[in-house]
């Protein structure tokens, strides 16, 4: 383990930067979209729900959901994530990201705080804005009769903070025959608003959410930006973003930011394990090779290999230099056996190479 702090220190000080400049990687989490069969959705459930169980017996820091509304992947974290709070007792517990336009702020932030107190605080909700996804096809499901006027951008956030915080919901609180109301969120965590997370792709949107005082996501996906020779390098981008975000934070420097990328290491995957793992990043690889789409997205390759090599790749990457905190992305479409391989590659190889100790 020391042979790890001092290999990674010693890149950073031969770069300039000094020991106390050094930012060691200090909290290892992963991601899962959580599919499952929708003749036998339980199956995939459960199946998420041992995987977040192996993940705080690796000792990592934290297990984040994703959301998948409409398709067959996990549509409620918050409820899957109240479950795991009762398997689990310290892994930290999170959603990353709640799209926000698909939720009823008041009656999110009512579960997100019965959730926390459930978990004993492990609860980090992660959030994005904008309108839900295919919203021309599911409005009249979603919102038939408001779907015109919805407000999806960061009004709803705020909104949601507001909430949570435990400001007024109602100007009534008192006592109305054997009933008593309160004129708060109920149960109210006040712990809970200093877990919020904002999932952003763009310079504002991270600007914003620092300004906010809340922590950041930064993922595999980036908003191409800052000019035609920096605004198409995936690392410069990321990087201009966490350094956007802590400059307006009110914490700066030690404000929280979690990065995302996609890393598969494969120390004990079999030949097969190894070969659909490089497959899988192979098919990927030609979206990351130049922005996507009229929104000019950027997405990082997946890093796949023995945990030594991600980690060198790691170490010079330009915005992992920067974060003490990762939720690495698990492949969406593996089998379970796949994941067991990969989270104890990660908990027992990569991270310990990285600087990263378990928990107890």
């Amino acid at each position: 383990m020391k042979h790890a702090h001092k290999r990674f220190s010693q890149r950073q000080m031969a770069q300039g930067q000094t020991w106390e400049e050094t930012r060691m990687l200090t909290r290892l989490g992963f991601l899962t979209i959580g599919l499952f069969d929708p003749d036998d959705p339980r199956a995939g459930h459960e199946s998420t729900l041992r995987i977040i169980e192996l993940g705080e017996q690796l000792g990592f820091d934290g297990a984040w959901l994703r959301h998948r509304h409409l398709q067959f992947g996990i549509s409620s974290p918050v409820a899957v994530l109240a479950a795991a709070s009762q398997r689990t007792s310290r892994i930290e517990l999170g959603t990353a990201v709640t799209p926000l336009g698909w939720e009823n702020p008041l009656r999110l932030a009512e579960d997100w705080a019965t959730v926390d107190v459930l978990s004993g605080g492990r609860l980090n909700p992660g959030l994005s804005v904008g309108p839900p996804m295919r919203y021309d096809e599911v409005r009249d499901a979603l919102y038939p009769d408001t779907g015109d006027v919805e407000e999806f951008g960061y009004e709803r956030v705020d909104r949601l903070l507001r909430l949570v915080r435990g400001e007024p919901a109602s100007p009534f609180r008192g006592r109305e025959g054997i009933e008593d109301f309160s004129d708060r969120v109920e149960p109210h965590s006040p712990g809970l608003a200093s877990r919020i997370w904002y999932g952003a792709a763009s310079l504002g949107s991270a600007r914003w959410a620092g300004e906010r005082g809340l922590n950041l996501l930064t993922s595999s996906v980036v908003k191409a930006e800052g000019g035609a020779e920096r605004g198409e390098d995936f690392e410069q981008v990321q990087l201009s973003q966490v350094r956007a975000f802590r400059a307006a934070h009110p914490l700066g420097d030690r404000a929280r930011v979690s990065q995302g990328l996609v890393v598969i290491p494969t120390d004990g995957a079999s030949a097969d394990q190894r070969a659909r793992y490089t497959a899988y990043a192979e098919a990927r690889l030609p979206r990351t090779r130049e922005p996507q789409g009229p929104g000019r997205m950027m997405f990082a390759p997946d890093l796949v290999g023995p945990a030594d090599e991600i980690a060198e790749r790691l170490e010079s990457h330009a915005a992992f230099r920067e974060v003490d905190e990762v939720a690495f992305a698990l492949p969406f479409t593996f089998e379970e056996d796949d994941y067991v391989q990969i989270l104890t590659a990660m908990a027992t190889r990569l991270g310990p190479a990285l600087g990263w100790r378990p928990a107890d």
